[in-house]
């Protein structure tokens, strides 16, 4: 890596009303400035799924509706294994 790469990777998040700053409805532009620095972009599975719960808005219903869809999408496969675990004892 470049010198100036390592400054690019810890950059805080670019100011709203910045002109050079790219349009807010093109994808990875809801990644969070930490999510950047571990190096996941809207590129990967996970950086892709955490850029689309980023661009929930939580005052619209329907929004609210697929956050709570995504968690039991993501959450229900731990619970069937804990209870696969806990009926296994």
């Amino acid at each position: 890596m470049r010198e100036g790469e390592v400054e690019d990777l810890f950059a805080e998040d670019p100011e709203p009303d910045d002109p050079d700053a790219p349009p807010y409805w093109f994808a990875g532009q809801h990644l969070p400035s930490d999510a950047r620095a571990m190096g996941l972009s809207h590129h990967v599975p996970e950086g892709a799924i955490i850029d689309f719960a980023g661009r929930l808005d939580a005052g619209n219903r329907r929004h609210r509706i697929v956050a709570w869809g995504l968690l039991v999408l993501f959450g229900l496969p731990v619970v069937l294994a804990v209870l696969r675990v806990l009926y296994a004892f």
